[in-house]
């Protein structure tokens, strides 16, 4: 199964699809106007669970899950901020509830090609 992940900052939508088809969608949280959110094509290079449950972590931040994109200092997240999802409010990264971000984690790998378009 060839997973992707295409993400609409305009809809604040992630899709997860496979084999070019979308297979499950899930609301994000993106970048405000001062942090927008980049575009293009990425990969996740990293996947760290449970990012803020180490020592000094901040798991408000980062939630259950972080994924790392190829671009420096972004990523997908979960988030422990549930009203933040659908809106523009992060520093740029793609915030996730905590269950649908692990849920993702799940389905995808270090690798995976990350699309995301305004």
């Amino acid at each position: 199964m060839a997973n992707s992940i295409r993400i609409s900052l305009s809809k604040r939508q992630l899709s997860l699809l496979s084999n070019g088809k979308v297979v499950r969608t899930y609301p994000i949280g993106v970048g405000k106007i001062a942090t927008r959110t980049p575009t293009g094509s990425f990969t996740i290079v990293s996947k760290v669970p449970n990012p803020g449950r180490r020592p000094g972590g901040p798991r408000t931040v980062y939630g259950d899950y972080w994924m790392g994109l190829s671009r420096k200092g972004y990523g997908i997240h979960g988030t422990n901020n549930e009203a933040s999802i659908g809106k523009y409010v992060s520093h740029g990264c793609i915030r996730m509830h905590n269950k649908d971000v692990v849920n993702l984690a799940s389905r995808v790998g270090v690798g995976t090609k990350v699309q995301i378009v305004p």
